[in-house]
Order: structure tokens, then sequence, then C-alpha cells
């Protein structure tokens, strides 16, 4: 069946390219096109409409998306742009837009984006989290692996993994993967893609987990530009309901940057000798002097022993701030981690399963 569209454009030449476009395919039908928002939100819903194509270059189009979508409910909604913009991108998708395609287009382009769109999840922004350390060996790159994978399959919506531990990414290791591209030639071809065409860029580890994987050489990190690697995390959120970032441990000008566009940044520490603790305080007071940073950062503290409340207390004392997740030590998982398994099934019965699970739980709440 054809979809009835209507399509929301004020450059006279534009529309009239799309409506040509549009009539010679028989999977589309013109219900109508507009000029204005107000008569398209006030005349098109005697057409029945369930597509439309909105130019969102045009500012008060792109504040119009949530009339859009309250008016038509059951409409997939497609944002036009005549460049690729990640912030008008974002935007749409905060209003509720199916995704945005970029102009001038073909019927077939579409038909791939309403595809790559459909089956991306929910019709919601997506959740861009960080996983920072202070320093390495912090349990950071399994954590974000084991809770991809369990969002994955809670909610069934597509998750990326972006392991942008670009020197000495683990991610790779613990899928047994070898990626021919990776997030090193994601950032540079950012400027040419668009998001059907940077699907491909991510390897399938399971259902509904990709992984953009870190380069095999440490010297290739060098090739990338925090601002570049924004914008790869970024698209990757109109691909991906849930995006999660693997960062090398330590600040520098690439944690900074993708941690300040991310939803929620895990600070996570593993507790060894107690130096630990206050590397970690010195870590949440640079994050919490940012506008939004208590907000959107939380403590992790992993191989904690004995896991006790009192042990969180105790850390917390320390620390100066609350310890918002303690994960206890778990042998058998780092077995599986660094033999390449993870991906082929991982013990559930422990504790530090369930401590995890309820992460992930909070996360996926967090995003309805």
């Amino acid at each position: 069946m054809a979809y009835k569209v209507v399509v929301v454009e004020d450059n006279p030449e534009m529309l009239d390219d799309m409506v040509g476009v549009l009539r010679r395919s028989p999977d589309f039908e013109i219900a109508a096109t507009y000029k204005s928002v107000n008569n398209a939100l006030g005349q098109a819903g005697m057409f029945k409409p369930n597509l439309f194509l909105i130019n969102v270059d045009a500012e008060k189009m792109l504040e119009a998306i949530p009339a859009f979508v309250e008016t038509f409910p059951g409409a997939y909604i497609l944002g036009m742009m005549s460049q690729w913009d990640p912030l008008r991108a974002k935007r749409a998708l905060e209003g509720g837009a199916t995704g945005c395609i970029l102009k001038p287009f073909t019927a077939h382009d579409i038909l791939e984006y309403l595809q790559l769109y459909s089956i991306r999840g929910q019709r919601r922004p997506p959740r861009l989290i960080s996983f920072f350390s202070p320093k390495g060996r912090a349990g950071r790159t399994t954590l974000a692996a084991i809770l991809a994978l369990l969002i994955a399959e809670k909610t069934g919506e597509r998750v990326a993994l972006i392991d942008a531990d670009l020197q000495f990414g683990d991610l790779p290791i613990f899928f047994d993967v070898a990626p021919k591209r990776t997030v090193v030639d994601a950032t540079q071809d950012i400027k040419l893609l668009t998001p059907v065409s940077f699907a491909p860029y991510f390897y399938q580890i399971k259902d509904n987990v990709y992984l953009l994987s870190s380069p095999d050489r440490p010297e290739y990190a060098e090739l990338v530009a925090p601002d570049s690697l924004v914008e790869v995390v970024m698209m990757a959120g109109n691909i991906f309901r849930y995006v999660l970032v693997d960062l090398p441990a330590g600040f520098n000008p690439v944690t900074l940057e993708v941690c300040r566009i991310s939803d929620v940044v895990f600070v996570t520490t593993m507790i060894n000798s107690g130096f630990e603790v206050i590397h970690a305080k010195k870590t949440m007071e640079m994050f919490v002097a940012q506008d939004d940073g208590r907000r959107k950062v939380h403590t992790v503290f992993t191989r904690v022993n004995p896991f006790t409340e009192e042990q969180r207390q105790k850390i917390a004392d320390q620390l100066g701030y609350p310890v918002d997740v303690m994960i206890p030590n778990e042998y058998r998982m780092i077995s599986v981690a660094n033999s390449g398994r993870l991906a082929k099934g991982f013990p559930r019965d422990t504790l530090l399963m369930q401590t995890i699970s309820g992460m992930a739980d909070k996360i996926i709440d967090a995003g309805r």
C-alpha cells in the first residue's frame, strides 16, 4: 500500500522537485502540499496522511514538530535538511519526529530512511551514555559491554557500543571481532555520511547490539578530532535508541567533548589500594563544576569488598559524594570477557549480574 504523503516545504522550486519525485513512484501518493505550517496542521487531517515530509531547515517548521506528532500520532514524520545538522536532527527527535532525511532525495531514499528508523526503537530521543574512569583497569569497558547486551535484551531496541578508547580499546577483544571499519574511519568520513550510509560502519555483535570498533593501531588515535567524534556519536543517535561510549581513561579533549553531550556519565573506579577514591573525588569535583554535572554524572565503584552498605557509606565519606552504584568482584565474568565470549553468554546467577541488571533497568526507565 502506498504512503499518503503531505509535504510541508516553503521553497517553491524544492517543493516542485519533491512532488515530481514522489509522483513517479508507486510507493507514494501525494495527499497534499503546504508552504505554511499552520495550514498543514489545520487542513491535512482530511486526507488521512501517514507520512509527513517537513522542512526543518525552517525554524518555525522545526518548532512545529511536536504539534504534528500530537495532531497525527500514527504518522511517520521525516524532517528534511539541505545539509546534515546534528543539533537540528536532535531537536527533531526530541519533538517526536521519526527522523531526518537529506534533500534532494529519491523515492528509494525515503524508503531506506523509513526502514532504518522503524527498527531503531521507540520514537524518542536517543540516550547517550558515556563511561569514564580516572585511571585504567577500572572495569569500565566490561560494564559498558554488559549493559549494552542487557539493554538490548530487555527493550528489543537497537543499542550501539562506540569504542572511543582510541589507543587501547578492548571491546573488539571482548567480542572476538575484527571489523573492517573503525571509529577512525567514521570520524574521517562523517561530513559525507548520512544515517543510512553510516549504519554499515557498525558491526553486529548480537541481536540489536552493534559495535563501532576502536582502531587496531594506537597511532591512529591522532587522526581523530574531538568535534568529529562528537558528530559521530550524535549521528549514531539517529540510528540507535541507546548509544554507549567507552572512553579512554583520564581527561583529554575527546573525553571532555563526549561527556559534554552525554545524557549520563558513569564515573567508574575500581577499589584496589584506596588511592582510587582520591582520584574519583578529583574527577567528581571537575564534573560538578559544570552546569549540569551532578545531575548527569553517577559514581560507580567496582570490585567492592565487603559488599555492604557500611562499605558504601565509608567510600561516600571519603569521596564527598554519594556512591550511586557498587559492583562486587566476579572472576568468572572477567574470564568470559577476556576470552572473547561475552556475546555468547555470561553468568546470570551472580550478585554482579543482578547489580548491573538493576543499572540497565534504571537507564531504560529514564529513557521512557
